[in-house]
């Protein structure tokens, strides 16, 4: 084995096949992992209630980090720490979308989501919640081009996706990256003591900053070029071929 303690896992287009299953492969060779002393993570964009599910469903009560790391959480249920969204700019964002009428959006706060359909629910009351992530939904890239410029613009806010298609933004400074950095301070291991392993924007940072970031064969291209290496898709268990590979040395064993 090597000497790699923690493994930080991006959920969708990373664990998540496309039917949003993780695979009995990638189930397998986790809990070889953890058998061996490596601590596994979600690392995700998820809010916690997204994502606390599939840690219960293998029985993961490791740490989380949700929301491209504007929660930490040091087990399930359990907060280490929260950085929020000003409420001005929830309202700056939403604002900004009407421009765009067919273009969908939503936005987290601590207790839910509220999307395009529901955003009538808040009654323009952006003070009464703590919002922690805010997201943008087009098939026309221009659209999203178009936003993501208008939001660069600002130099005020941290801009991510979590697909081609779409825009996460959260407080400036946020990411798994340094969500990853807080982590590890509790556990007392170094970020070189990390493999972080994605597919999107928001992952970047965080595979930047770990001392093995893998990306996954269906990555974005920018997150490839960040990353050490690149693993088979999220369809082809290449969460399992990380954990053969860096963990267990290549160990000749059937996936």
């Amino acid at each position: 084995m090597t000497n790699f303690k923690l493994l930080a896992l991006d959920m969708d287009g990373t664990l998540l096949n496309d039917e949003l299953h993780i695979s009995d492969v990638n189930l397998r060779w986790i809990r070889k992992a953890i058998e061996h002393g490596v601590t596994v993570i979600f690392s995700t964009g998820r809010g916690f209630m997204n994502a606390v599910d599939y840690a219960n469903e293998i029985g993961l009560h490791s740490p989380m980090i949700t929301v491209n790391g504007g929660e930490v959480w040091t087990k399930p249920y359990q907060l280490l720490e929260r950085k929020t969204l000003d409420a001005k700019w929830v309202e700056k964002l939403h604002l900004l979308v009407s421009q765009y009428p067919e273009t969908w959006f939503w936005a987290y706060t601590t207790e839910r989501i509220y999307n395009k359909d529901s955003w009538n629910e808040l009654k323009g009351q952006y003070a009464e919640h703590e919002w922690l992530k805010f997201g943008y939904y087009d098939e026309d890239i221009d659209i999203i081009q178009d936003i993501r410029r208008q939001i660069d613009s600002w130099n005020a806010l941290e801009i991510s996706n979590s697909s081609i298609y779409n825009l996460e933004i959260n407080p400036l400074g946020v990411s798994k990256a340094t969500a990853l950095e807080k982590l590890c301070s509790y556990l007392e291991i170094s970020m070189k003591e990390v493999i972080a392993v994605g597919d999107s924007l928001n992952d970047i940072k965080a595979i930047q900053a770990a001392g093995l970031g893998v990306a996954m064969h269906n990555a974005q291209d920018e997150v490839k070029a960040a990353a050490d290496a690149v693993t088979y898709s999220n369809n082809e268990h290449g969460v399992a071929e990380v954990i053969r590979r860096y963990i267990f040395n290549g160990v000749e064993t059937n996936l």
